[in-house]
């Protein structure tokens, strides 16, 4: 099992453990099962009983409450044909509101400087490295200023953080390129995983690989990479290095676990979470480190940006789970029930195994057969599978205010805590 030779993954699924440990006792005595087999059962056990007290007194409150909130508000969502009635009163019940600090604080216009020129010079680095017309297009084709640009946003966040927290001013040329390398890799990994996936649309256009070869798409995520290894190569700093290095392994072994699938549920709940740390939060968490690293941050206060950034890119992709299920296709640039589709069990689904054990048999043959991905929709809708899917979503964005609270006070480190409202309120 994955968990058993990483203590630091186990040691921070122990919310979602608790959260697991709401709806079924069944599933409690298999997730001290595992901790016991993974050595760390003891340190697991004290804070998975807090929390989980601290998460069951939360849990009786959300869903009347949701309810009537949203039809005070008079919320209405998009219509999507098959799934649009079932949508509709799903996104009625998740739509909670975070408990996170209200700051007024627009970190997209706290960063605007920063932040105006970085696709232009991402552009700029991977024309002048080739001489090849139709490589830079298609190369250039996802930067085109369209994306939501949250890596390169919380990596300058964090490093203008650290800075004031270090008693420094400025960004530092070096912190800039790291947020730069940290949107290349991302967009390289979307190109490789549209080939994968086959995808037909990206950000609401054409994905690369429908108007481009596969063999030619392949290799420019391949380029993009290459380009984004020599920009690290340019910092001259080992430990960076090693650190944004890490990311592109485990993107590659976070891929391979997408592809596999688990027969037991304990296994399918530590593989699901562990792939979405390697594919999603190992990005955000490491380049966050890479700039406190660059700003002089000691060994302690690394790890809180490197954690800060776990934990953000955890409640972003459980949210991205989650809106596969909420969201019109309109709204989120490509088809909804996109992962059901290409037989990905995310979170919502895994959650509600526990009330429909049916899902099981169709987890794993990945929704093959005819029914299956409208079956596994409808049982979604009809569990808590969403709900508890936010509530985790939110207990990450929680953690990563605490961690953003512990740096000196600054624009930049309330920038930090409102990201977290962003990502748990985010609807595309």
């Amino acid at each position: 099992m994955v968990l058993k030779s990483n203590s630091k993954v186990l040691t921070s699924l122990t919310p979602f453990f608790a959260m697991a440990c709401i709806g079924s006792s069944r599933l409690c005595a298999r997730v001290e099962k595992l901790c016991q087999q993974s050595g760390h059962f003891a340190q697991i056990r004290r804070r998975f009983t807090t929390t989980g007290v601290k998460l069951h007194q939360e849990s009786q409150r959300p869903v009347t409450s949701l309810v009537q909130q949203c039809r005070q508000q008079n919320q209405t969502t998009p219509r999507d044909h098959t799934f649009s009635a079932t949508r509709a009163m799903s996104s009625m019940q998740t739509q909670q509101p975070g408990s996170l600090p209200d700051l007024h604080v627009d970190p997209y216009r706290l960063l605007e400087d920063d932040l105006k020129d970085v696709y232009d010079d991402i552009r700029r680095e991977l024309i002048m490295n080739t001489t090849v017309d139709e490589l830079k297009t298609i190369a250039t084709y996802y930067f085109d200023g369209q994306g939501k640009a949250l890596r390169p946003m919380v990596a300058i966040l964090m490093a203008r953080a650290i800075n004031y927290h270090k008693e420094r001013n400025g960004l530092l040329p070096s912190q800039r390129q790291v947020a730069m390398i940290a949107e290349m890799i991302h967009s390289a990994s979307l190109i490789h995983d549209d080939v994968i996936d086959q995808s037909d649309f990206r950000r609401g256009k054409p994905s690369v690989n429908v108007l481009w070869s596969q063999k030619k798409v392949t290799m420019t995520g391949d380029f993009i990479l290459a380009v984004a290894s020599m920009m690290i190569a340019r910092l001259k700093n080992d430990d960076v290095t090693l650190t944004l290095s890490q990311v592109i392994t485990d993107l590659v072994q976070g891929e391979f676990m997408q592809l596999g699938s688990k027969e037991t549920e304990n296994e399918r709940f530590a593989h699901y979470l562990t792939k979405t740390y390697r594919k999603t939060a190992s990005l955000i968490a490491n380049s966050a480190k890479a700039v406190a690293m660059l700003g002089g941050a000691d060994e302690r206060l690394a790890d809180v940006a490197f954690q800060y950034g776990r934990n953000i890119g955890l409640a972003f992709q459980l949210v991205d789970d989650l809106l596969d299920f909420v969201s019109s296709s309109s709204t989120m640039g490509k088809p909804t029930a996109a992962d059901l589709k290409l037989g990905l069990a995310t979170a919502p689904v895994l959650f509600a195994c526990e009330r429909y054990p049916e899902l099981n048999p169709m987890i794993m043959r990945r929704f093959q057969e005819p029914g299956d991905v409208a079956k596994a929709f409808e049982l979604v809708h009809k569990s808590q599978g969403l709900e508890q899917t936010r509530f985790l979503a939110k207990k990450h964005c929680v953690e990563a205010v605490r961690l953003a609270q512990s740096l000196a006070e600054s624009p930049y480190q309330k920038g930090l805590i409102v990201v977290s409202d962003l990502v748990i309120n985010r609807m595309k």
